[in-house]
């Protein structure tokens, strides 16, 4: 089997230290590895596959050796500034930060949904956002079969999507301690507030997922709306996906669909208590859906429970599965 050499820029962070389990999960196939980091962390030690590395400095000359593949994890900052010089030198960056998303020649992925796109990468490719990932990987198979007109988006998303300070928060808060990082104390409570607010009232996690959305489903028409909750969860964001579909459907047959389709499992078996809940999702790959139910409220409305880990598929295990298809599909 051929290998391929890789950088993480970030390893030591929440996501960067995800990708390395999920690397050594997976059998990625690795000949040279390349930890990279601020000059803060540089020179700190992290583990991957049983061997210690020493972080190296990201500089502008970082790229100029034997690298392949770059797993970008350290912030849109780091990206805008290193990332374009990644791929000035012929390495295929995954950025798992805001910076690229939204620019129209850089492919924004979910490997389940739209890898297809990866055939016009020009070195860089966007991990979308987590809250964004779970979502149209449950969406796509029913806007391939129905065609989704309107899509509202009610989240209920973990403190670990805020990174280490809003987990500890959420930590401190249990015992009592004042809030440091976000606005309002986060334990026992629910904050509608999600990233900085727009001129428009939506905040920016809002926007980031209907402008996502359309671009990942390759459809603008569809009408979007989101409102992003932050909860006292530390892993795992749920969301509340209400939809109108243009063609009428079979509710067991959009279920047996679901249930069939990549990176799916359905647990909908309310009568029986079977349901998604972030702790079943925790350390998981998969997106799990369940109160699959009709909107009585419109014709052809559909509600349904969207649950995923935000560091692993959110995060880690997505720009995993990225460079896995830029091998099985050699776009690289």
């Amino acid at each position: 089997m051929k290998t391929y050499n890789i950088a993480m820029v970030g390893a030591s962070g929440m996501v960067g230290q995800k990708m390395l389990q999920v690397l050594e999960e997976r059998n990625f196939p690795i000949n040279n590895f390349y930890p990279m980091s601020s000059a803060r962390s540089a020179g700190k030690p992290v583990t991957f596959r049983g061997k210690k590395y020493l972080l190296e400095e990201l500089n502008d000359d970082s790229f100029n050796k034997d690298i392949d593949i770059a797993l970008f994890s350290a912030g849109g900052d780091t990206s805008l500034r290193y990332a374009p010089v990644a791929a000035r030198n012929g390495v295929i960056v995954v950025d798992n930060s805001s910076a690229f998303r939204m620019e129209d020649n850089v492919p924004l992925i979910v490997p389940e949904v739209n890898s297809g796109d990866l055939k016009w990468h020009q070195n860089i490719i966007a991990n979308p956002n987590c809250s964004t990932i779970q979502a149209v990987v449950a969406l796509k198979p029913i806007h391939d079969a129905y065609q989704i007109k309107r899509i509202i988006y009610s989240t209920y998303q973990a403190v670990s999507g805020s990174g280490l300070k809003g987990y500890q928060d959420l930590e401190n808060g249990v015992q009592g301690e004042v809030n440091r990082f976000y606005p309002h104390p986060i334990a026992f409570n629910c904050l509608p507030h999600i990233d900085s607010f727009l001129e428009n009232g939506y905040t920016k996690e809002e926007m980031k997922m209907i402008n996502e959305t359309h671009k990942i489903l390759n459809d603008y028409n569809i009408a979007i709306t989101a409102t992003t909750v932050r909860v006292p969860v530390y892993y795992g964001h749920s969301e509340s996906i209400n939809l109108e579909t243009a063609k009428p459907f079979d509710l067991d047959e959009l279920r047996a669909l679901l249930a069939g389709s990549p990176g799916i499992v359905v647990l909908d078996d309310p009568q029986n208590n079977l349901y998604p809940t972030p702790l079943q999702a925790e350390d998981k790959n998969e997106v799990f859906v369940g109160r699959i139910r009709r909107d009585f409220s419109c014709e052809n409305g559909l509600n349904m429970w969207v649950v995923a880990d935000n560091i692993r598929k959110g995060a880690a295990t997505n720009a995993v599965q990225i460079a896995e298809r830029l091998i099985q599909d050699k776009y690289i």
